[in-house]
């Protein structure tokens, strides 16, 4: 593998340094069993609120009930803000509850994009591109809606990207991305749902798409977040769910919260998801659920050949691969991380690695599939998904 660039390390290190200085994160920092985690909360399934807190009672934990999400009820821990992980392994211990049913409980995991390495975030910021000219657009994919949750859409998107965007969301305030630090200069995150917008349109052009807010510009949220949104958006009528953003968790148990979320669209809904960017077997969540598609990403190495991605998550709950390292439509502004001497400047079109760019053209293709034959979105996937595999762990590669 070839060296490291400076300026993905200055990119991790920009990561660490915010989660190291967010009071709302905390980072279980255990080696192999790394998770992020909202400080002092404990989801509890609403059957065994009371028992959990009597039990933490016999443990002299005060934990206060607060209103849940997703059907699970939510414990405060005023005392115990940094102890989550210990307790949740307290609870979850079979010998606590001699003759008894173990517990539904959980952290409240702290989400993050997936464009990378610390945590899933990218690995290296993205780079300048030149502009792509826009593919033919497919009227018949205006009938066809994909969701997309992420940190939003560019408030320009349509009109400087008109060939892309123009009449194909609807704008609402809310969805906007707020993508800057200060400025002009982006923050860590910035951009990352329009450059996804852009790689679903090349896959699928002319393709509805309503983007929706769950990260912010640094590319952190949290189940709560990305719950609510799962669930708006399954009061919609979306064919197809597009999520580049994931979570480690506990031990790596599934997360309760979000399969129930995921569980609740409508049946004919599909959900893609992105596996992550550690280069591990860990499952990353909601990627790993059953009824997800989970999307690893290969790479064309410099001979022109296709491989794994180095950087991506594998295993045997993957079910595609696609190339994740591509450009696509992004905004003005300015990269400069702390330790660079000088700012880079972008003009609407970028270039970056990750998952996260993987999934979407996975999501665009089964849009486009669904046009092209007539057929459901669930039939579009399971065409996509019935080739070989493509090396193992990675799934069937999507071009």
């Amino acid at each position: 593998m070839s060296k490291v660039p400076e300026s993905a390390e200055l990119y991790q290190r920009a990561f660490l340094q915010l989660i190291a200085e967010d009071k709302n994160i905390s980072f279980h920092a255990e080696r192999g069993r790394e998770f992020l985690y909202r400080p002092g909360q404990l989801l509890v399934g609403p059957d065994d609120q009371q028992r959990v807190i009597e039990k933490l009672r016999e443990n002299n934990i005060v934990a206060r009930p607060v209103d849940g999400f997703a059907g699970l009820a939510r414990l405060i821990l005023p005392n115990n803000p940094e102890d989550v992980p210990r307790i949740v392994r307290l609870l979850r211990d079979q010998r606590n509850w001699p003759n008894q049913r173990v517990p539904l409980v959980q952290p409240h995991h702290v989400i993050v994009g997936h464009g990378g390495l610390v945590m899933g975030n990218p690995g290296d910021r993205p780079y300048p591109a030149e502009p792509i000219p826009a593919p033919k657009s497919d009227d018949r994919l205006r009938e066809v809606r994909v969701g997309i949750i992420d940190t939003g859409i560019s408030s320009g998107a349509d009109s400087e990207h008109s060939d892309w965007f123009a009449e194909r969301y609807d704008k609402e305030p809310d969805d906007v991305d707020p993508a800057y630090s200060s400025g002009n200069h982006f923050a860590l995150q910035g951009g990352h749902g329009t450059f996804v917008a852009g790689v679903i349109q090349s896959a699928a052009p002319g393709v509805t798409f309503d983007p929706e807010v769950a990260l912010d510009q640094n590319g952190f949220g949290d189940e709560e977040r990305l719950c609510n949104k799962i669930i708006e958006l399954g009061q919609k009528k979306i064919n197809v769910l597009n999520l580049s953003l994931g979570c480690f968790t506990e031990d790596d148990v599934a997360s309760e919260p979000l399969r129930r979320a995921v569980e609740g669209l409508p049946a004919d809904v599909v959900v893609v998801a992105s596996a992550g960017n550690q280069g591990t077997q860990r499952p990353s969540w909601p990627a790993a659920l059953c009824r997800v598609t989970a999307v690893a990403a290969a790479e064309q190495k410099r001979d022109g050949s296709l491989g794994p991605a180095w950087y991506s998550n594998w295993g045997h709950w993957v079910d595609a691969c696609a190339i994740g390292n591509r450009a696509s439509t992004y905004l003005k502004g300015e990269w400069q991380l702390p330790g660079e001497a000088s700012a880079t400047p972008f003009a609407l079109w970028a270039y970056w690695y990750g998952t996260s760019f993987a999934a979407p053209l996975v999501t665009g293709r089964i849009a486009a599939t669904m046009v092209a034959d007539g057929i459901t979105a669930a039939q579009a996937r399971d065409k996509l998904l019935s080739g070989p595999e493509f090396h193992p762990g990675y799934g069937v590669f999507v071009k």
